[in-house]
């Protein structure tokens, strides 16, 4: 099976620096440390901030909280 190939120029040495930490810690190639990263990437599902805030919401919906500016408030009265 003959896959493309891709090149990637112009990487951060700093970014360089921690996928090289990254390779050395799971004892992989380069490559392959790579290939796996790209692969994690795309097939992700990824949650945006709105669903983040709302799932939040749905978790303490219910519950009661202090007046936290009545807390402050007070804490700075002393």
């Amino acid at each position: 099976m003959n896959l493309p190939h891709v090149l990637v120029r112009n990487i951060e040495e700093d970014v360089l620096n921690k996928l090289k930490e990254r390779v050395k810690e799971n004892s992989r190639s380069l490559q392959t440390e790579l290939k796996m990263l790209f692969a994690a990437s795309v097939f992700s599902t990824s949650v945006s901030d709105i669903e983040t805030a709302e799932r939040i919401k749905n978790t303490l919906r219910g519950r009661r909280f202090s007046d936290s500016a009545e807390s402050l408030q007070e804490e700075r009265a002393r």
